[in-house]
């Protein structure tokens, strides 16, 4: 069994914006940068579970739409004042096709 599963073109995820990747076990957003740079984290904001995949992301950051709480998609901690975590996801860039750790998911792209 291959160690990625291939989820999207980078093309397909708009640059500074997100796809939302649904599964039977979580909801997650593949994010990438104005660099092509690709992050995948939890859909849900830590603090009232807002969709992180409809944020605005700026650098390598997204800001949540319902409060504005900041998510470093490096690490998938919340920036100060703000407290908190979302989870991260392998994912890796080859050929142009992006690829998600395939030990975390079995996945399928949702709308």
């Amino acid at each position: 069994m291959s160690d990625w599963i291939a989820i999207a073109k980078l093309t397909e995820i708009p640059q500074r914006g997100a796809r939302l990747l649904k599964t039977d076990t979580a909801d997650i957003a593949i994010f990438r940068t104005g660099s092509d740079e690709v992050f995948a984290v939890s859909d849900q904001c830590p603090h009232l579970g807002g969709p992180l995949s409809q944020g605005i992301v700026h650098g390598n950051a997204v800001t949540c739409p319902l409060h504005n709480w900041k998510i470093d998609l490096n690490s998938g901690d919340v920036m100060a004042p703000d407290e908190g975590c979302v989870r991260t996801y392998p994912v890796k860039i080859e050929a142009g096709v992006v690829y998600l750790g395939a030990t975390e998911v079995q996945a399928t792209i949702g709308k």
